[in-house]
């Protein structure tokens, strides 16, 4: 019963200093955490570059536990599209690699062969999903896009990798 009741005090410290680092530092691993205002910056300036290149897009952007923040749908993009953007977002997350370079790994006899089929159907191995960094390198949520070809998907993509700051 002792060794119970420690193992039980123990674990309700862990669980209380995971949630302080939660409260102070917005992450449970003390790194920056996106924000609903960073998303937004992040998908203004994608949806920038969907426009500039003519393209109606999904853009969508999530946390650090790959949970969605924030997404927009341009007029006259695909609903189809719509889960698209955000399971890109959650794939880049998921294993801390662009969809692009996923996709590049996991063709017939590649060392990630048939990863689009685990976790529930949601990852894509197609472009438009990128890891977002904080100055450290450590990646702290994602941005997914689609509504276009692969090629504009991972232009747009880039342009809103490139406006985060944190």
């Amino acid at each position: 019963r002792l060794r119970r009741f420690k193992n039980k005090c123990r674990n309700g410290v862990r669980r209380a200093n995971a949630y302080m680092r939660i409260v102070i530092f917005g992450s449970t691993t003390g790194a920056p955490m996106l924000k609903l205002e960073d998303a937004r910056r992040i998908i203004d300036a994608a949806e920038k570059k969907a426009i500039e290149i003519g393209q109606p897009m999904n853009i969508a952007v999530v946390d650090e536990g790959a949970n969605l923040i924030s997404h927009i749908r341009r007029d006259k993009a695909w609903i189809g599209s719509i889960n698209i953007a955000i399971n890109k977002a959650f794939t880049a997350r998921a294993f801390n690699i662009s969809t692009k370079e996923l996709a590049d790994n996991s063709q017939p006899g590649d060392q990630f062969y048939g990863i689009h089929v685990s976790n529930h159907d949601r990852v894509l191995i197609f472009a438009g999903g990128i890891p977002l960094k904080d100055q450290n390198g450590v990646v702290i949520g994602a941005i997914g896009v689609s509504g276009g070809s692969g090629v504009q998907d991972q232009t747009v993509a880039e342009a809103g990798a490139a406006a985060h700051t944190c």
